[in-house]
């Protein structure tokens, strides 16, 4: 389903990760409003308002956000940046529909879908304060599961952004989507010719849920890709170093808008 539209100019697709919704994406708005690109946002089928489409795997996921864009845009270029589960999804999107997508970028992505085989760094808090944990109240548990840098700001942000969609996401939906995680073929796998258009590929140093080393496997296939890992940030790395996400967003819709023309 599309959430929000927001913006003129070119199409950017945002897609959301796994148990919230597109409200999780919408802090980049700060980077992204006036620079000249039409945010799309979409909600995944978990998200509160969607019907019940017996959607059960992460394949089906995916071709409902295949649906969905090309409901939107038929045949228009536009490029897509997914975070988390919504990364794996972009990737999908990036591979399949390769002709029309103008560039690509993962925030936190899901690179290796198979939890137990991931590489990953451990569960550390780069910034404790319990001042912060104790105005967190009854969402401090959700709050301290992820956040690495504990501060008013993360706080204010997981509470606007994140909180929301993880209340109202439709459970019976996300058990269905759990036990098929993964795409039947992934991206890289079913489309082994390099991508070649601009994407950017952002990392957690202290991500411990997705880690940061099993995307930088796949760094000879996206040959004009940044990879950055960020110290002081944790699977929401966009919510924790909003500045530095911010520039690095922008700077790959430069290149991608460059490229296009």
């Amino acid at each position: 389903m599309i959430a929000q539209v927001l913006g003129e100019g070119l199409p950017l697709v945002v897609i959301h990760g796994f148990g919230v919704d597109h409200r999780v994406m919408l802090p980049l708005e700060d980077a992204l409003d006036g620079s000249g690109w039409r945010r799309i946002y979409i909600d995944l089928p978990w998200a509160a308002g969607n019907a019940d489409t017996n959607v059960s795997s992460a394949d089906h996921v995916a071709q409902s956000a295949l649906n969905d864009i090309h409901k939107c845009l038929g045949d228009r270029p536009f490029a897509v940046i997914g975070n988390s589960f919504g990364g794996m999804i972009a990737r999908h999107v990036a591979h399949v529909l390769r002709d029309q997508v103008l560039g690509l970028a993962t925030l936190a992505g899901v690179y290796e879908p198979t939890h137990q085989a991931r590489s990953l760094p451990r569960r550390q808090v780069v910034r404790e304060d319990p001042s912060v944990l104790a105005l967190a109240g009854h969402v401090r548990e959700d709050y301290e599961e992820m956040t690495v840098v504990q501060s008013e700001a993360t706080l204010e942000a997981f509470t606007r952004y994140v909180l929301p969609g993880l209340r109202g996401a439709n459970q019976a939906i996300l058990e269905r989507v759990a036990a098929e995680y993964a795409l039947s073929v992934e991206p890289e796998v079913a489309h082994p010719a390099p991508f070649e258009e601009p994407s950017l590929h952002l990392f957690g140093r202290q991500d411990h849920v997705t880690g940061y080393e099993d995307g930088w496997k796949l760094r000879s296939h996206y040959v004009r890709g940044t990879y950055a890992v960020l110290d002081a940030a944790g699977h929401n790395a966009h919510l924790e170093r909003p500045e530095l996400t911010a520039a690095l967003v922008n700077d790959w819709l430069a290149r991608t808008r460059a490229s296009a023309q």
